[in-house]
């Protein structure tokens, strides 16, 4: 059974960083898809980005040219999120299932993964 333990998280003012970080355990083989969600109250829960254990990564064009999503050899990963908005505050959540590579490019939804971890406040003001 994957756990996923998630520190992070907090407040900060527009213009901001913040970095996330997931520390998946009780998996070791080296096939897995990790994924960082976020969801506001009344909306479903959106994929921000996703990586593969082999590397390969997808961060959702909205956010792409100031969230990078990255993981160590320790098979911790983490988003780094840049440059935050008031419309980035939402409530983050890692994931991950076991997946090929090309699955995990594909993941987009939610329901595509398996394990969760318990979620982290972001809010950013103004």
């Amino acid at each position: 059974e994957v756990q996923l333990l998630e520190p992070g998280g907090g407040s900060v003012q527009a213009g901001g960083s913040l970095r996330l970080s997931c520390a998946p355990s009780g998996y070791t083989a080296n096939m897995l898809c990790m994924g960082w969600f976020r969801q506001t109250p009344g909306q479903e829960r959106e994929r921000v980005a996703s990586i593969h254990s082999d590397g390969s990564a997808r961060i959702t064009d909205s956010v792409k040219d100031r969230f990078t999503i990255s993981r160590n050899n320790a098979k911790n990963f983490y988003l780094e999120m840049n440059s935050l908005k008031p419309e980035d505050t939402a409530m983050y959540y890692c994931a991950a299932v076991p997946s090929t590579p090309r699955y995990c490019v594909n993941a987009y939804n939610h329901e595509q993964y398996r394990y969760w971890g318990q979620g982290t406040q972001v809010t950013v003001s103004s």
